[in-house]
Parts: C-alpha cells; structure tokens; sequence
C-alpha cells in the first residue's frame, strides 16, 4: 500500500475519540497534514498536540457543533481559504437508540442534519480543490446497519441508509474526476458509542455490562471488540492512492457479525 501523504492535507471530522482519532493519527504518521474538526476545543487541543509533525507539518484544528449547520459553513469557509483538501473522512456520533415507533419527527431531523446534510457541506466545500486537482478521497463513517438494521436502534437504521445511498449516488457522478466516495461500516468497536449501547442495554435487560458485553461478543465470529485502529487502517488504506480503483462501496469491518455479504 501506498501511505505516502505528504503534501496531502486530511480534514477529520469527530476526531477527538475513537475513530476519527485513531485515523488522524495514522494519516499524521504518514506524513497527511491534519485538520480536525469536532466539538470540544480542549479535546481538539490535545489531539492535534499528539499528531506526527515527523513531514513538518504544521496542522490545525477547529470547534464546531454538527448540530449546527450553518456555524459548519461558516468553519470550511476559513479552513479552505488557501488549503486544498484531498482526504476527507466523514465521521459523527450516532443519533440516540430506541424503537422508531418512539421517535419523534425532531429526533429524526436533528440525525438527518447532524449526518447527511453536514456531510453535503462538508463534500461542497472540498469537492472543487479535489476536482481541480484530479484526486480526492471521501470516507464516510456509517454503520453496519445499512446492510443490516440493528435492533434498538431505529433513528440510527434509518439515517445511516440515507447517507449510504447519498454516498452511492455522490461516487457515481463524481468518479470521473479522480475522487472516490466510499463507506466503511463499523461493527462492535470500543469507543464511547459502544459503551453508550452496552450501558442502555445493561438497564433495560436488567444485567450486569459485563454480561452484555459477552453477549455482543457471542454474536460476533471473531469473539471479540474491534478497535478504533483497526478501523482507522481500513480508512487510511482507502483514503491512499493504492485504493483508487475502489468507489461507491460499503465495507463492513465487523469481525464477520453482519450476516449479509
């Protein structure tokens, strides 16, 4: 595989946790300048100050809330001021778990915007430097849910198919630049979404996390929790010049659960 980025400038969304850490790391490492966006200013600081500047890079960061939209419009106007982006990775925690039938319509909006309308800005703001330059890599950050719907987790179900459909449709109509669209489908991986899950699931079963967390375990081939980095390595492997001939493709990285292929 090619993992050489130098030159390469990466925006990282949800990049202070979990996955999008895990794949700001690994692109630092090899050599991509950085921009991370997500929520928590102290948490951006101190990601950015565990980045590789081994290519002399000189990375950046910058708060936002994917609840707002606009106030995201109004970031990527400044970010893209003089710097050309070639990678972009689309990553946001998921929307809260429960039945469809309990939803509300505003539960359903706020997903909509948090994951499909963001990662349209997101994509309108880079899409002219990657088309300029013949090259891009899009990496949206879904779930495995697309393939097939997780139980409890109907808002989730239902917005992640959306952007995997977004995803499909964008890698059609933009491939002929150099870009590629494409989506990784995390399964059981321990971040503090999977936490999240496991404590909902210990109170409404009425069992102790460790038992739920066995059970997950169970259902999944390999018997155990990805992590983060394992993920990460999927999305730096597409997000490199090695994986150009691979677009508008789901790729569940799931220990083998999804039952589907």
């Amino acid at each position: 595989m090619d993992k050489n980025f130098k030159e390469l400038n990466a925006l990282v969304c949800g990049s202070t946790s979990g996955i999008g850490k895990a794949t700001a790391l690994i692109l630092a490492e090899n050599g991509a300048t950085i921009t991370l966006l997500a929520r928590n200013e102290e948490k951006l600081q101190s990601v950015k100050n565990e980045l590789s500047t081994s290519k002399g890079q000189t990375h950046k960061h910058y708060q936002v809330d994917f609840t707002k939209p606009e106030d995201l419009k109004a970031v990527l106007e400044v970010a893209t001021i003089n710097h050309d982006y070639s990678i972009l990775v689309n990553n946001t925690g998921g929307p809260n778990g429960g039945p469809i039938i309990e939803a509300s319509i505003d539960d359903f909006k706020s997903a909509f915007e948090q994951h499909l309308i963001c990662n349209q800005i997101l994509v309108q703001a880079v899409f002219p430097s990657m088309k300029e330059n013949g090259f891009g890599r899009i990496i949206n950050v879904i779930s495995t849910s697309v393939k097939q719907p997780i139980v409890g987790l109907g808002v989730s179900n239902t917005i992640r198919g959306a952007v995997a459909n977004w995803s499909k449709t964008l890698a059609n109509e933009i491939g002929q630049h150099g870009i590629t669209v494409n989506n990784v489908l995390p399964g059981f991986t321990e971040t503090q979404r999977l936490e999240q899950i496991i404590n909902n699931k210990s109170k409404k079963l009425q069992k102790s996390t460790d038992e739920v967390s066995e059970q997950m375990k169970q259902s999944v081939p390999a018997r155990r929790f990805g992590q983060a980095q394992e993920v990460a390595d999927a999305i730096v492997y597409l997000a490199s010049k090695s994986a150009g001939y691979i677009n508008g493709v789901n790729i569940p990285i799931d220990g083998g659960r999804t039952s589907s292929l």
